[in-house]
């Protein structure tokens, strides 16, 4: 019995001592002093900074990890030991890190290198800045892009609302938009950029220029590559978005993803987006039109420890869009027009990867698109079909101060217009690359690219790329990038994707537009602010061009190669402070673009390209739970296209201002964009008089429709 009693004592006394707690105070400094609402990790305990940058924790006795997050720092993990029965200090001191930060990785190159290490020069839009985004335009990527310097979301048909990007002032039809690298989205018009959501975004890599040599035909003025969230091991994350705007729209998201072991896991993006027509400014036709939208997009990662991984992604997506006369309106002509399009999207793709050897590793990627229309422009009625098929296959790896990656690649794209089967085509283009990226001495670093096209309508294609990157400097960096590319003609370009194929005369003898860029790159960054500067230049043969068809009545417009090269140059300008929760933009870009006329063969300036356009971005991130956002836009004068009622656009500024409070697991936001409602209408009529020769009735748009426009929103963490 006493033997049993001192057993007991003994095992208590040893129980008392394994759970003996103590306590450790994580004091988080930076350069300006402590840091308040830092995040604190340490296990399953979490806790914020107080205002001295403290936070006290009781923990068990013995080693422990401590990670330290706060927006506008850099994280950081430190060991602490923890002492039982008494206290225990340490110290972790945050750098800065600006949201633009060259230590972040990209794919779009094929090469995943960190930016600063990249010879190709690629912008970046973090997540912090998409999130800004989102709680502006939670439907679509097209609030992002076009405040993106050096972007321009251009408005291809007012009464639908179409649009297409255009980079460095390059028309849309050049910019190859992809999805975590792959083609998703095809050839299939400019109504895509209006249909993409950004709630499952984690970045946005930008390629400007001719970039063929890594893409082909289709990236010809560029490459934006939206890449998806991941599933974050021990983080799930579940999350619904609900917002309305003062104009008549709806958005609703959920947001789900989760590692399910240490092997898999699964995002998921669901979202409906309504908006009913808005008449602004009371001429009988839409401003806004209305659309009803629902879309899925699953997707699954599997990846091991030695190196092998796939992902899969799926998306669906039905839309239905009408514009044109409201109900009761009519158009000049004294008869309603109708203008609305349908849409139903889907896509598949697939990326696997697995070493090949000690320094190379395999990837094949593989995609396919089908997307239908139903497009009504007046009594023209057109049913359509796009398929879009790509596979790659291709081998990188490094070799002593090389980084080289080479492949083949067969893509095949597709149209069927049911109504006018004269536009069918079906390309199949087989194509071979290599890219080698060589630092001889660690300031100075090259990068050479070359692909071959064998395209089965046109003919072979040699597209080149050479870039350069110095450091000759702490701080200071220098790119110079050219290149050579091509596109082959279809019958869509900005004119046609509004009004349909019906009044477009059937394609000639068309040639491939060949395009040429240089550009010069100049960074400096110290601390908080960061300087870059950009000279471009490029220029494109056989432009195509739509022009008036005096030969035949049956077919008013025909797509014609230009007499003479498209011409585009200009400068960019970008400077940001960041410092602690301030982050302030200021941007700059000077455009001289110009081109033929389709009649005259005159030069003329490529219409709706400003020649200056600036913004102002500011965004105030305080009390750890709060954020305030504001900014301002200018956009200079443009050229116009045969408008009735002016040569050149007027000047006009945009203000907008935002404001997000986190209560909770709760976001609520609110904003409003265009202050001052500044509109088009407003000045002239967007109602042309008579109807164009390409069936239109709409002027072009150069300014906003919809003047001010207010939403509120929450975000809801599950």
């Amino acid at each position: 019995m006493i033997l049993s009693l001192i057993v007991a004592s003994l095992l208590s006394a040893s129980d008392l001592h394994a759970q003996s707690t103590g306590t450790l105070i994580v004091r988080v400094v930076s350069d300006d002093g402590p840091v308040e609402h830092a995040v604190v990790r340490i296990g399953e305990a979490a806790a914020e900074t107080n205002g001295k940058g403290e936070v006290e924790l009781t923990l068990p006795e013995g080693q422990v990890e401590v990670a330290v997050e706060r927006f506008g720092f850099t994280s950081r993990r430190v060991t602490a030991t923890v002492k039982g029965a008494s206290q225990t200090s340490i110290t972790v001191e945050l750098e800065p890190e600006s949201v633009l930060s060259e230590n972040v990785v990209v794919s779009a190159t094929r090469t995943t290198q960190r930016i600063q290490d990249l010879p190709i020069r690629v912008e970046v839009v973090p997540q912090e800045e998409i999130d800004e985004k989102l709680s502006m335009t939670p439907g679509d990527v097209a609030m992002m892009l076009t405040e993106t310097n050096g972007l321009r979301v251009q408005v291809t048909s007012p009464s639908t609302g179409a649009a297409n990007v255009r980079v460095q002032g390059l028309r849309g039809r050049y910019t190859e938009i992809l999805s975590d690298g792959l083609p998703l989205y095809g050839q299939a018009g400019s109504i895509s950029v209006l249909q993409i959501p950004p709630m499952d975004l984690g970045q946005v890599e930008i390629i400007k220029g001719v970039a063929s040599a890594l893409y082909g035909s289709s990236a010809l003025g560029g490459v934006i590559n939206l890449v998806s969230r991941r599933p974050k091991e021990g983080q799930p994350e579940r999350e619904v978005l609900v917002n309305r705007t003062s104009r008549g729209g709806t958005d609703g998201a959920i947001w789900l993803s989760d590692r399910t072991s240490k092997e898999w896991g699964y995002t998921f993006l669901g979202g409906l987006h309504t908006q009913t027509t808005d008449d602004v400014n009371g001429d009988g036709w839409s401003d806004i039109p209305s659309y009803q939208r629902v879309m899925a997009r699953p997707r699954l990662l599997w990846e091991n420890d030695a190196g092998r991984s796939v992902f899969v992604t799926v998306g669906g997506m039905v839309e239905n869009r009408e514009g044109g006369t409201i109900e009761g309106a009519v158009a000049p002509d004294g008869r309603p027009f109708e203008d609305s399009l349908d849409t139903g999207r889907f896509d598949a793709g697939l990326i696997a990867r697995t070493p090949w050897g000690k320094s190379r590793v395999f990837t094949f990627r593989s995609s396919g698109l089908l997307m239908t229309h139903e497009q009504r422009f007046g009594e023209s009625l057109e049913h359509d079909r796009h398929d879009t098929w790509a596979g790659e296959a291709s081998l990188n790896g490094t070799a002593g101060r090389h980084t080289w990656v080479a492949g083949a690649a067969l893509q095949q794209e597709g149209y069927r217009n049911k109504d006018l089967p004269v536009f069918d085509y079906r390309h199949t283009t087989t194509s071979f690359f290599a890219q080698d990226d060589y630092a001889p001495v660690p300031w100075l670093s090259a990068s050479a690219s070359g692909r071959i096209d064998f395209h089965s309508d046109f003919g072979t294609f040699f597209s080149p790329r050479v870039s350069v990157l110095a450091k000759p400097a702490s701080g200071w960096s220098a790119r110079l990038s050219t290149g050579t590319g091509f596109y082959v003609p279809t019958p869509f370009i900005e004119e046609t994707e509004a009004t349909g194929l019906s009044r477009l005369a059937p394609l000639g003898d068309l040639e491939p537009e060949r395009g040429r860029s240089v550009s010069l790159d100049i960074g400096w960054k110290y601390r908080w602010l960061e300087l870059t500067g950009t000279i471009f230049r490029s220029g494109i043969d056989h432009v195509l061009l739509l022009r008036d068809n005096d030969d035949s009545a049956a077919y008013p417009m025909q797509i014609i190669n230009a007499p003479g090269p498209g011409k585009t140059a200009g400068t960019e300008l970008i400077a940001r402070l960041h410092h602690g929760g301030f982050d302030l933009i200021a941007t700059h870009m000077y455009v001289d673009a110009s081109e033929p006329d389709p009649e005259s063969g005159v030069r003329r300036e490529v219409p709706l390209n400003p020649r200056h356009s600036a913004g102002i971005d500011f965004l105030w991130e305080f009390a750890g739970r709060a954020r305030l956002g504001l900014e301002a836009f200018y956009t200079g004068r443009q050229s116009l296209d045969e408008s009735p009622y002016l040569d050149q656009s007027l000047r006009y500024w945009l203000f907008g201002v935002i404001g997000e409070w986190r209560v909770g697991k709760a976001r609520i936001f609110v904003n409003a964009e265009n202050l001052a409602d500044y509109r088009q209408t407003k000045h002239v009529p967007i109602v042309r008089p008579s109807r164009a020769p390409d069936g239109s009735w709409l002027d072009d748009e150069w300014g906003p429709l919809d003047g001010r426009v207010f939403n509120a929103g929450v975000r809801l963490r599950f």
